[in-house]
């Protein structure tokens, strides 16, 4: 009786190692030296900690070092001109905490830079950024503002927008030192040496002629500023090349999809029609219901097959608003699964946290459907694309 439990028992573990699901693997291909991973806590400025991300490890590409730079700096003057524009359309623009990785340049490139020791912007008593209630002051403030019953503005208006953004973020720092030198955040950013001619956004939509540029019709894209679009095939030949050439990628996505699994650390867009199955298996599949076909899809606990996607669906999905410019991170390197699939490393700026330590595994799929736009730098595009682009 004994043996034959121990048998039973032996048999059943040996079969449960066998079945179960170990979750993807992954082996690294290409993989690019970036900053360390930061956290955006209860703030809409994941645009800022990506593309700042995306310049830090420019630098290092470049061979300057490493560099913490300010993302409160940039904020600060993103919301300032945010403002101004905001107040001239009468209030029918979008205003919150959201922005796009132009909003980076622009400002490094008009009002300079600082680093993250310079001007932190933690000025209301925490260690972490929590823009809530200053996102809701800002706002209300500039309601009051363009509602005034004396129907017309005031000289005072922005002085006291500037007045709010000093008392949480802190005053802007007009001259500081780093490592023993004197700068001001234009010296500062003429140190770091950036070319912003060399820096390109692309995104990939039929409604309006490829190889040219547009503007992103995102509520976050506050500033009308252009991308250059071409096809999704060419985007993710863009992306491989720039990665695979050193270049990381800021990469702005929909992350709201069910696909999207931060603490299994993986994004996926599973193929949901099935086809490739056979006989009884696919009766058991049909007879499942939506909710039971969902939990197989998207149980993260193995490597599925995933859809193909096409330019008509991802125009779609655009459409209909199953796409929309969910967050911003940054495209680090290359990987494959278990199975041979590939993958793109992202770093996150949700804090050193989730399976990979504050990254996460993007699959093809994923990136084709679910990008809104990419910012990067033109020498990481094959010259062929650029070509075509007359750059």
């Amino acid at each position: 009786m004994k043996k034959q439990l121990f048998t039973f028992l032996l048999s059943f573990l040996l079969v449960l190692g066998l079945t179960a699901q170990d979750g993807y693997k992954f082996d690294t291909k290409k993989d690019i030296k970036v900053t360390s991973v930061k956290n955006q806590y209860r703030s809409g400025t994941c645009w800022s900690f990506s593309a700042l991300g995306f310049y830090e490890a420019e630098l290092i590409r470049m061979g300057k070092g490493e560099f913490d730079l300010s993302e409160a700096f940039i904020i600060r003057h993103s919301y300032i001109d945010k403002a101004e524009r905001y107040v001239r359309f009468h209030g029918s623009l979008n205003f919150g905490g959201g922005g796009a990785f132009h909003d980076v340049t622009n400002v490094m490139e008009k009002y300079g830079i600082v680093p993250e020791e310079a001007y932190p912007g933690l000025n209301y008593g925490t260690d972490k950024f929590n823009h809530a209630e200053m996102d809701a002051v800002l706002k209300a403030y500039l309601d009051a503002v363009i509602t005034d019953e004396g129907k017309e503005l005031t000289t005072a208006w922005l002085n006291g927008f500037i007045g709010i953004l000093d008392s949480y973020l802190g005053p802007e720092p007009k001259n500081f030192k780093y490592e023993g030198k004197d700068y001001t955040p234009k010296s500062f950013a003429d140190m770091l040496g950036f070319n912003f001619d060399d820096y390109i956004e692309f995104s990939s939509f039929t409604h309006h002629p490829f190889y040219e540029e547009f503007i992103l019709e995102v509520p976050d894209n506050w500033s009308s500023d252009m991308c250059y679009n071409i096809p999704i095939n060419e985007l993710m030949e863009v992306i491989s090349y720039s990665i695979n050439n050193g270049y990381t990628v800021a990469w702005a996505a929909d992350v709201s999809d069910k696909g999207f699994s931060w603490t299994n650390g993986v994004a996926i867009i599973p193929d949901e029609s099935k086809e490739d199955l056979s006989g009884t298996e696919r009766e058991k599949w049909e007879k499942l219901t939506t909710r039971e076909k969902q939990a197989q899809l998207y149980s993260f606990e193995d490597p599925v097959k995933e859809a193909v996607i096409t330019q008509e669906r991802r125009q779609h999905d655009f459409d209909v608003y199953l796409t929309t410019d969910d967050h911003g991170m940054l495209l680090t390197g290359i990987a494959d699964d278990q199975t041979g699939n590939e993958f793109y490393k992202v770093k996150n700026s949700w804090d050193v946290g989730g399976k990979y330590d504050g990254y996460l595994y993007v699959s093809k799929a994923f990136i084709m459907l679910k990008t809104t736009d990419i910012l990067m730098n033109k020498k990481g595009i094959p010259p062929k694309i650029l070509k075509k682009l007359n750059l």
